[in-house]
């Protein structure tokens, strides 16, 4: 079977890559990187943000236990003990 665009991204992703703002867009093929960097947002992957003087790169990490804490938070309605 052939891999979607955002598939192979992500792939690349979870390699351990981090992925150029031009290399997503010339190696992968996607028009808008920063979209499908949200839609994979959406689905729960943690995708950070590195902007430097030569661009801006991709990354996928582990949250950190602030970003958890919001999440149980907007589920629960409060604080989660």
């Amino acid at each position: 079977t052939k891999l979607s665009k955002t598939e192979k991204f992500l792939n690349a992703l979870l390699r351990g890559n981090s992925v150029s703002w031009s290399e997503a867009q010339k190696s992968f093929g996607l028009k808008s990187p920063r979209a499908t960097v949200d839609d994979l947002r959406s689905e729960g992957y943690m995708i950070y943000v590195n902007k430097s003087t030569s661009g801006t790169s991709y990354r996928i990490g582990t949250p950190t236990k602030e970003i958890i804490a919001a999440g149980i938070n907007s589920v629960y309605g409060s604080v989660y003990a």
